[in-house]
Formats: C-alpha cells, sequence, structure tokens
C-alpha cells in the first residue's frame, strides 16, 4: 500500500514537471489539461490556479481564465493582476482593469520591485475609461469583413464627394505602399502619406496643375508622429486622418482637424471618440455626404490580414451616449459587439445600406440624373418627375438653386484661400474680410439648402402617405 502511493506521488510529480515545461515554453493548449487536473485535486493550490488561468487566458477562454486567476490574485499570487487587467481591457470593463493595475503595482513597490514599466499601462486604462464614458451615439447599420489588401474596393464614395486611391495607382509606381490617396472632387488637389526622411508615414498634399501634379507640401509641419490614411469633407476644410501618436489608444486611431485660413495651417488634431476608436488600429474614415453615410475601418477582433468595414451614419453634433446607460449597455455600444443596439427604434436602413453598397453611377447614366433625394428610407427620387407634391417639387427647386449659389461661392473661397496662403501680408489683410464674409454667406446658404430640402422632403412625405 505505501509503495503504491509512493508511485502514484511520482506519476504526479512527473505530470506537474512535464506541464510546468510546456508552460514555460509556451505550449498551453497542451499544458491546459495537466493544470485542470492539478487544480480539481488541489483547489486551493495558488500556483495551480495561476497556471491554470494564464494557459486558459492563452488559449481564449477568458471566462474560466477569470475565475482561476481571481483565485490566485486572492492568494496574494500578484502576477495574477496583469492578466485580469488584460482580460479586463479587452472586454472594456476599464474600471477594473485599473484596479488591477493599481494593485499590481502597489505589490511590487512593497517588494521594493521597480513598476515604471507598469505606469503606462496604468495610465493607458485610465483614459480607456474616461473614453469609454464619453462614447458617441452613433448608428452603425452594418459591417463587412474584408481583406485588407482589398479595402478601398469595398467603399463606394459618390463622384461629388471626391474619390479614393491606392498610392501606386495615383503616382503610377510599382511601390505598394500601405497608403491612401484622396482626390478632391474636381481632381485638382490630393492628399496622401508617403514615408518622410524619418521613415515615419505622414501626411502631405500636392495640386494638380496642366496634366502633373507638382508642389508638394506637408499637412503637418512637425513630423513627430506616423499619420495616415487622409480624407476631407467636402467644405474642403474638415480633414480626418489616421494616427499612432497624439495620445493613440491603439496602433492607429481616428482624428478630426480643421484647416484654419487665418494662419495657413490645420488646428490641432481632435481624437475621435469610442466607437470610432478602439485598443486596436482605426483608420479610413471616409465620409459621402451626398448618400448620407460614413465608412470606418478596424481590425478589432479580426484574424491577421483581415478587417471590418463599418458602415454608420455621420452626425455632426457627435452627441454622446446618456449617462444612464447601464456598464454592459455602454461597454456594447463602446466596443460594436452588436451594431444593432445602435439603430435608432423603428428606423429601417434598409435602403440606406443598399446604396452605399451600391457603385456610383457615372458617365452618360449619371448624366440622366437631375439630382438625388433621399425622401425616406425606401424612397430616393432621382428626376423631376419623380415628385407626386407640386408644392414639395417647388421647394426642392429652392434648395436646388441655393445649393448652386453655394456651390459658386464654394468656388470663389477656394481660390481666395489658396490667394491668401501663397500671399504676403498685404495681400492676407486684403482678403481677410472678404473670406470670412464669404464664409458666412456660404454657411447661410448651407443651412437655408437643408431648411427647404426638408420642407420638400416632409410634404412628400405627407403626400406619399396619402396615396
Amino acid at each position: 500500500m505505501i509503495l503504491f502511493a509512493g508511485l502514484a506521488s511520482g506519476v504526479r510529480a512527473q505530470s506537474l514537471d512535464q506541464a510546468k515545461k510546456l508552460y514555460n515554453d509556451g505550449s498551453y493548449e497542451e499544458a491546459r489539461p495537466a493544470f485542470e487536473r492539478l487544480v480539481s485535486q488541489s483547489p486551493n493550490n495558488s500556483s495551480y490556479n495561476l497556471w491554470y488561468g494564464v494557459c486558459c487566458y492563452e488559449t481564449g477562454d477568458w471566462e474560466t481564465a477569470e475565475k482561476y486567476l481571481l483565485t490566485a490574485r486572492n492568494r496574494k499570487v500578484s502576477e495574477a493582476s496583469c492578466y485580469l487587467a488584460n482580460i479586463y481591457t479587452a472586454q472594456y470593463r476599464f474600471e477594473e482593469a485599473v484596479e488591477m493595475w493599481e494593485s499590481y503595482i502597489e505589490q511590487l513597490q512593497k517588494k521594493k520591485e521597480n513598476p515604471e514599466a507598469f505606469e503606462p499601462r496604468l495610465a493607458m486604462a485610465e483614459k480607456l475609461q474616461r473614453m469609454k464614458e464619453k462614447t458617441e451615439d452613433v448608428q452603425v447599420i452594418d459591417s463587412l469583413v474584408v481583406d485588407r489588401d482589398q479595402l478601398l474596393s469595398a467603399y463606394f464614395l459618390s463622384e461629388d464627394c471626391g474619390r479614393m486611391e491606392p498610392f501606386d495607382v495615383h503616382f503610377e509606381s510599382s511601390e505598394a505602399l500601405a497608403a491612401t490617396v484622396y482626390v478632391n472632387p474636381r481632381g485638382d488637389q490630393a492628399y496622401y502619406a508617403r514615408p518622410s526622411d524619418s521613415g515615419r508615414y505622414a501626411l502631405y498634399t500636392h495640386s494638380r496643375l496642366m496634366d502633373a501634379w507638382t508642389d508638394e507640401k506637408p499637412v503637418f509641419p512637425a513630423d513627430t508622429v506616423e499619420n495616415n490614411y487622409p480624407f476631407v469633407l467636402g467644405d474642403g476644410l474638415t480633414l480626418y486622418f489616421a494616427s499612432k501618436g497624439n495620445g493613440s489608444i491603439g496602433g492607429y486611431d481616428l482624428f478630426v482637424t480643421r484647416y484654419n485660413i487665418h494662419n495657413a495651417s490645420y488646428l490641432a488634431p481632435e481624437q475621435m471618440g469610442m466607437p470610432f476608436n478602439s485598443p486596436a488600429n482605426d483608420y479610413l474614415m471616409v465620409v459621402d455626404e451626398i448618400r448620407g453615410v460614413g465608412w470606418f475601418a478596424s481590425d478589432r477582433n479580426q484574424p491577421e490580414g483581415k478587417v471590418c468595414l463599418y458602415l454608420f451614419i455621420p452626425d455632426e453634433s457627435r452627441k454622446r451616449l446618456e449617462n444612464s446607460e447601464d456598464d454592459k449597455r455602454l461597454r456594447q455600444r463602446a466596443m460594436l459587439s452588436a451594431i444593432r443596439e445602435t439603430w435608432a427604434d423603428s428606423r429601417n436602413y434598409t435602403a440606406l445600406i443598399q446604396n452605399a453598397r451600391t457603385p456610383p453611377v457615372s458617365g452618360e447614366k449619371e448624366k440622366k440624373k437631375d439630382f438625388e433625394l433621399v425622401v425616406n428610407d425606401r424612397v430616393t427620387y432621382y428626376t423631376w418627375s419623380d415628385f407626386r407634391s407640386g408644392e414639395a417639387k417647388s421647394f426642392y427647386e429652392k434648395a436646388v438653386g441655393l445649393k448652386k449659389q453655394a456651390s459658386s461661392v464654394a468656388d470663389k473661397l477656394e481660390e481666395a484661400r489658396g490667394l491668401y496662403a501663397e500671399g504676403n501680408s498685404s495681400v492676407r489683410d486684403r482678403l481677410g474680410a472678404s473670406i470670412l464674409q464669404a464664409e458666412k454667406e456660404w454657411e447661410s446658404l448651407i443651412r437655408q439648402v437643408s431648411e427647404w430640402e426638408k420642407r420638400a422632403r416632409n410634404t412628400e412625405n405627407a403626400q406619399l402617405k396619402k396615396k
């Protein structure tokens, strides 16, 4: 009987040694069954709980990992706090992640060990918590997983919003950089990224003169962080881009800035909130103001080489979620775990989604359109004969006329801004007041266009309901 017990003890010891070797070699899948057996035999053993919890963590079973890592932490195994912090961060439980990092740093200090390497992780968890509390109330209406190198083929941008091109296509080069180029609707100005002298990607713009692209200029004067994936709104001033600096919370984060005509430079970039940004790479924000939709790409929760393209409804107000949101729902909205949770009640997005997935019509077919007016989620008008209400038609005619005036003002404004940027102080003094006046005129016209379009849409919908 004593001999049998000794043999059994030897077998267990050998199994533990083998499991520890697999663990130390990073073979967590192979080590997991042995630690699962050992922890079931000795549920209060702090080391077994840690090793089994880590194996579960490394193999993606975070629910089980949390249970055993908490047991190890409660038994004063400080290392367990690191893994728990990583789990909570991935689950957007940032407040708990902060608690774990604080606890771990405190334990290191008590042992007279330097916690410096982990203090940035605590600071990041605190920043993520603040960002989650400011999650934007954006409606994300669709998503599509594509190959990363085929991403641009999934963006169907209206011709009046410009176009997106791969770097090698725009520059007719054999050098296929991980960068995109945005060309404005007139086709005479482009924004792009390329490696600078420092080796980091930086943003540049250049203009088309005759048949050549010339006059390259950096978008930002200081080349201190990596920036990429630019896109400019129809106002010619608002620039979206992705950056690995400026306080980014992941790899690439989405930022927005605006051109200041008074000093011919861009304002300090503003970091987009959640759910646009995440601890993963988020980039290539594009807004189609004609169709009323936008896209952004993210590799969150995606395998290597894949990226998820999210379709959303732009909202200039960028309203935040109400503070009354419970934490579970807030986490869902922040991490986009279920995009239907972002939808407005009783709203049907079928037409918007279908329209966004449809390549724009060009050439002769495009000329047959008088305009494009989204009347409601299911009805879009393209010609004057589509109207059922004469009053709605007259309202929209007013909007179209104002839109032409706004376009004319915008052209003159763009020309004046170019002269302002290149002129001396006397030229700037002369143009400054007129540019400000033109901006106010353009903004007033755009507001009037929006008001008359709204009246046309409401009146037409009222008529359609009578049918």
